[in-house]
């Protein structure tokens, strides 16, 4: 016992000694503003969220991961590196031993304190804060810097906002924006205020966001939902642990509701879904398709 503890102080001095001195480095500047110094060749990075792992394989720089979240899953290269937590509740322990030159996190995802505890060991720590799809397509080129592939976000850049000028284009001529509620988890209900990606994401597709009134993650009560009489609900799929007919079922006990009368009830990916990743553009087309089926 008292060897290994010797050798995760040994571990955490080593990982210290190596961020604070580093034979090479640059100095970049986060998505918050903030000064991140980062070693050069840059070989070490452990990614603190699913989102940041699936652009940084997108972007080129998968081989470079060295840990990630426990839900990172995508791409299937992605769900082969070791795991140092969920981006909620991280390892701090296990991160130390991975010797990363770099860790990559997000305002909204990860705790603030676990940020400030990696970085108080020397671990630099690059902070996203994606409130937008522009902000995602960003956060495209901020890791082509990074990973030094900046040929290939840009490629991707260029692809990413043709495909959102595209479905702006669609949405030209739409007359009337559905009443949308998005429900996040099922038990209880959650939905995404005004200052959230998901709320950008249901503007952009031509809707209205029943919970724009609200900032964050909202919740809400059945007697609230019977009121607001959405036209349209998104359930994000497998909410707090439902089926795809269990989540449709605990709607379709109101029928007084819009969309259940009509049957405008949609299960949707989450992982798609409720990640800031470019694949939210993916999200963006198909509830398009699902709001607008005339187009």
């Amino acid at each position: 016992m008292k060897n290994k503890a010797l050798l995760s102080i040994f571990s955490l001095l080593l990982v210290c000694f190596v961020q604070i001195c580093p034979a090479h480095g640059r100095e970049l500047i986060d998505q918050l503003g903030r000064k991140v110094e980062v070693a050069e060749p840059l070989t070490r990075v452990v990614s603190l969220i699913p989102s940041l792992t699936e652009t940084s394989f997108e972007v080129g720089g998968g081989d470079v991961l060295v840990g990630v979240t426990r839900f990172a899953t995508f791409p299937e290269a992605a769900a082969r590196l070791p795991r140092v937590g969920s981006y909620i509740a991280l390892d701090i322990e296990k991160i130390v031993k991975l010797q990363p030159q770099l860790c990559l996190a997000t305002k909204d995802g990860n705790p603030k304190a676990a940020v400030e505890r990696l970085e108080a060991l020397g671990i630099p720590v690059y902070v996203f804060d994606p409130k937008s799809l522009e902000d995602v397509v960003d956060t495209v080129t901020r890791l082509g810097d990074i990973y030094h592939t900046e040929a290939q976000a840009d490629a991707l850049v260029s692809v990413y906002r043709d495909r959102l000028d595209r479905v702006a284009r669609q949405l030209e001529d739409v007359k009337e924006k559905p009443r949308v509620f998005f429900q996040i988890d099922a038990q209880p209900i959650f939905s995404a205020g005004s200052d959230t990606f998901l709320h950008q994401l249901l503007i952009r597709s031509g809707a209205v966001n029943l919970a724009a009134d609200r900032a964050g993650y909202p919740r809400y009560s059945w007697e609230e939902l019977l009121v607001l009489k959405p036209d349209v609900v998104i359930l994000a799929s497998m909410g707090g642990g439902y089926s795809e007919q269990e989540l449709k079922a605990r709607w379709q006990v109101w029928p007084q509701i819009p969309a259940v009368k009509k049957q405008r009830l949609y299960v949707v990916d989450a992982d798609l879904f409720d990640r800031p990743s470019p694949r939210l553009i993916d999200a963006l087309e198909h509830l398009v398709g699902l709001l607008h089926p005339e187009l």
